[in-house]
């Protein structure tokens, strides 16, 4: 119970200064960007705050850090002036594919979101049907487009560890959920992790 005070409370804080900064970016392209990130952010937590109880999660301090840690890393990201790698209408229809793909995950998942690699029953519809994590490919989607528009050294390094995260806590997830035979059994039928017929 205090851990899941803990990680709610570091989320809400660290939140609460991406909005600041999201929210106070100038107006523009690189406004309204800015509030695609935000919308996608503001998704996760508010599952956080809402969640419903797991039958099984981990307690091992390293799976604790990954998830916290790439949680937060992308409320980190600044939306630098100038510099777009393409133009501002390309990297927004990049962002919302990213926003669509992984809105239509936490809508499968609903009150079974978390942060910490637990089972809180096995989804199987939507995007699901296609990768065993599209949430993080989604957020993936949409880091691509947000760093296109706003390249930095800051930005790229961020989103570079980012995904080294996700990639590690995704595999994190998989060794608990694998002692589930449902799990094992649509791990058989869904063979990508993430992106399709490559991983």
């Amino acid at each position: 119970m205090a851990l899941d005070i803990f990680e709610r409370a570091v989320v809400v804080l660290v939140f609460g200064h991406f909005a600041f900064v999201m929210l106070t970016t100038p107006s523009g392209p690189a406004g309204l960007l800015s509030l695609v990130l935000l919308v996608s952010e503001s998704l996760p937590v508010f599952l956080i705050l809402t969640r419903g109880q797991s039958t099984a999660h981990s307690e091992k301090v390293g799976d604790w850090f990954l998830s916290l840690t790439g949680t937060i890393l992308p409320l980190l990201a600044v939306p630098v002036a100038g510099g777009a790698l393409v133009s501002a209408g390309l990297c927004g229809a990049i962002m919302l594919v990213g926003l669509y793909v992984q809105i239509s995950a936490k809508v499968i998942l609903g009150r079974s979101f978390g942060l910490i690699p637990a089972n809180r029953g096995i989804k199987v519809a939507g995007p699901y049907r296609i990768v065993r994590h599209p949430m993080y490919a989604g957020y993936t989607i949409l880091h691509i487009g947000f760093l296109l528009s706003f390249p930095s050294l800051w930005n790229i390094v961020l989103y570079s560890t980012e995904l080294a995260i996700q990639l590690a806590r995704l595999l994190r997830e998989e060794l608990l959920l694998n002692e589930d035979q449902s799990y094992r059994a649509y791990a058989a039928r869904v063979r990508y992790r993430l992106v399709p017929l490559i991983f």
